[in-house]
Parts: structure tokens; C-alpha cells; sequence
């Protein structure tokens, strides 16, 4: 049983009571065609952090949803910024979430995708010494690998001078991984929205006004403004709103489908 701060719908056909774990996870699902779902948190008034991290924004809802997404992906897309600055661990599940993962016909773990254009990462960080699956690193052919790299990663060189997402990702989806979540940063969440790759939004927003200063959870170049349509609305008995944004949803499958990647 669900325990917790609990969630429940108000749009479209609001429930009757909180939302358990199966029931969020069949809200967000899979889909049965290749997919880059982005998640993000962010204050009423657009912050993307408080204090530097984007923790101080995220309660125990926001945390819930965010494991659900995890284990829903083949695969965790995040920017070598990010990595470093939120000083990412190993990607691992608990034991509910890794059984969810095997009846459904998925790896225990999903993959860490790292997006790096310079390859200033360090071997030694767990996310790498310590992941239960070798993660993968998208880089250019012009990045030189620090001694180590792959011995813990597979580099994949997409891109001259720098990363060509699109090819990045066609890769990702040649191996196998074709539900793929992004935890940004803003700059990756910019970079992929120029090149009109992103499929859903996830918005956490929390209530609370940050003032001044941060930023917003996308940055870079300008882009031609994307309609993505809003899918449902729920809402945390502490005031927290997720928003799921998604484009065309007709080849959505529930989250016990499990469709190939």
C-alpha cells in the first residue's frame, strides 16, 4: 500500500481518492514507439533551484513521481553539468521497483545516458564506479576522454565539433533504448527543444516563491515556440502540482504494457 503524502487527480476526470503507485505509474505509462519524456521541478514563479539545487524544490510527491518515472524509462538521460553539480549516484531502484521492471520484461536498472561535450567527468564518481548497468556517454569527436573513462562507460562520439543530439539518440534507440527520460539540465532541456526532440514534459511545480535570481528550466539558444498539449493535472495535499505535457499520446500504452524500446 502507498504510503505518504498523498496525490490525487483533478483533471481531466477527477478521482475520488488518492492515487496509489500503480495507478500514477499507469498515468504516465509507456509508449509503444520511441519516446524522450523530460522531468523537472520548478517554483510558482519559475525557478528552476533554490540555493544552487534543484532539492530545495522537491518534497516527498515531486520525489514519489520522480522514482516512478525512473523506473517507467529504458533509459535516464542527464547533462555532464548536472551530473556534476547535483552529484549523481548510481542509478538503482529498490527491490518493488526492480520486480515491476523484470515482470515487464525490462533490465533491472535503466541506463545512464551522460551528454558531455568537453568529457569533463571524473571515473571515480559513483554514478560511473558505482552503476549496476554501464552507463553510456554522448560526447563529439573532437572531446579527448580522461584516462579511465571507458573503462566504466561506453563512449559514443556523435557529432564533429559537438554533440549532435539527434544521432545521439537514434544510437540510444539502435541499442535498445527507446523510453528515455531526461533530468536536464536546463541547457540539455534547451538544446533538445531546439532540435525538436522532446516528446512530454514533466512539470513539477511547487508553492513557493523563489524571488529573484535563478533560472528558468531552460536556457540556450532561442527556438520556435512548440505547442505540447496538457494531459493531466494532480495535485499533492501539501499544494504541489505535476503537469504532464505531451504531444501526440494515440500510441500511449498503459505502464503494465511494457512495449519493446
Amino acid at each position: 500500500m502507498t504510503v505518504g503524502i498523498p496525490i490525487s487527480r483533478l483533471w481531466p476526470a477527477p478521482a475520488s481518492g488518492p492515487l496509489d503507485d500503480a495507478e500514477l505509474a499507469a498515468l504516465y505509462g509507456r509508449a509503444d514507439h520511441p519516446h524522450l519524456r523530460v522531468n523537472f521541478v520548478s517554483s510558482v514563479d519559475g525557478a528552476v533551484a533554490l540555493d544552487g539545487y534543484s532539492a530545495g524544490l522537491s518534497g516527498e510527491p515531486d520525489k514519489r513521481v520522480f522514482g516512478l518515472l525512473r523506473m517507467l524509462c529504458d533509459a535516464l538521460v542527464v547533462a555532464a553539468g548536472t551530473l556534476r553539480h547535483e552529484g549523481y549516484r548510481a542509478v538503482r531502484l529498490d527491490e518493488g521497483r526492480r520486480a515491476w521492471r523484470r515482470e515487464h520484461g525490462l533490465a533491472e536498472y535503466p541506463t545512464l545516458v551522460v551528454v558531455s561535450g568537453s568529457l569533463d567527468l571524473d571515473p571515480g564518481q559513483a554514478a560511473f564506479a558505482d552503476a549496476p548497468v554501464r552507463p553510456v556517454v554522448l560526447t563529439s569527436a573532437a572531446a579527448e576522454a580522461p584516462p579511465g573513462l571507458t573503462d566504466v562507460a561506453d563512449v559514443v562520439r556523435c557529432g564533429a565539433d559537438r554533440v549532435d543530439l539527434a544521432a545521439g539518440l537514434a544510437e540510444l534507440r539502435h541499442r535498445g533504448l527507446g523510453q528515455l527520460l531526461c533530468e536536464g539540465g536546463p541547457h540539455l532541456f534547451g538544446a533538445l527543444t531546439a532540435a525538436d526532440l522532446v516528446d512530454e514534459l514533466c512539470l513539477t511545480v511547487a508553492p513557493l516563491l523563489a524571488g529573484a535570481g535563478p533560472g528558468r528550466i531552460t536556457a540556450g539558444d532561442a527556438s520556435p515556440p512548440r505547442r505540447l498539449p496538457l494531459r493531466h493535472v494532480l495535485a499533492a495535499d501539501d499544494g504541489v502540482l505535476m503537469l504532464r505535457y505531451a504531444g501526440d499520446v494515440a500510441g500511449a500504452a498503459p505502464a503494465g504494457a511494457a512495449p519493446a524500446g
